[in-house]
């Protein structure tokens, strides 16, 4: 409904601009090019979001030859194309980015380690150490913010004002590893690569794209560990 009410005030904008006189102004030659138009510029700003560095030279020739009825591939060539590009094509470069971006956090910052699986993390607050998780069942209270690699913020639980309480197995696998190495009032930073966060599903609740590498800054507010928890149910 939004994107539709959004559609007809810029039909009606670009309509009142092509029946005035005033010079000045860019005019279209009649409604049908101004229905096409605005859906032209509503494709244009979708696209931007998908991928801002999209060549559009290419994608307006795309546009032509479906027109002309001589598009340069096959619709079975373009779909074989476009999956191998986005399976594969598109993972590998994601990959081979994360790699040296955290290689360089690595070799920029000595506060910071790696672990095998490439998480790279430093250790802010390391917390009780007869307090760490060591279960997958211990559950977890804490405070969460995630940030791009551009320093954006993602998602903070702060901002959602509220913490986070979850089992230890519900986390992602570079989340638990980063947790497994503070106690309870411990606070650690975690870049995480994509194949230890999330993956090409990605996570939209907390703002994580398909195959993106993030920072986890955690707090561990408290720890409840399930050996614990579970010897107290049983005497009772």
């Amino acid at each position: 409904m939004k994107k539709a009410l959004i559609i007809l005030t810029l039909f009606a904008a670009l309509t009142a601009c092509t029946k005035s006189t005033d010079g000045g102004s860019a005019r279209l030659k009649s409604d049908t090019d101004s229905i096409a138009y605005i859906i032209g510029m509503n494709v244009g700003l979708n696209l931007i979001q998908m991928d801002s560095t999209m060549n559009v030279s290419a994608l307006c020739e795309g546009i032509r030859d479906a027109f002309r009825d001589r598009t340069r591939l096959t619709i079975e060539e373009a779909e074989g194309y476009y999956l191998a590009y986005m399976n594969y094509t598109l993972p590998e470069k994601a990959r081979a980015f994360e790699q040296q971006f955290l290689a360089d956090i690595a070799a920029s910052n000595r506060s910071y380690a790696r672990t095998k699986s490439g998480v790279t993390y430093t250790i802010e607050q390391v917390g009780k150490q007869d307090r760490i998780p060591s279960t997958n069942r211990d559950s977890l209270h804490f405070s969460l913010r995630i940030r791009s690699t551009d320093k954006r913020e993602l998602y903070s639980s702060a901002a959602a004002g509220d913490t986070l309480r979850m089992e230890l197995q519900d986390l992602a696998a570079g989340l638990q590893e980063g947790l497994r190495l503070i106690g309870e009032g411990g606070k650690i930073i975690a870049w995480l690569p994509s194949a230890t966060a999330f993956g090409a599903e990605g996570y939209a609740e907390w703002g994580i794209g398909p195959n993106q590498v993030a920072c986890f800054e955690v707090e561990l507010i408290k720890l409840d560990k399930y050996t614990e928890w579970n010897r107290r149910r049983n005497t009772r």
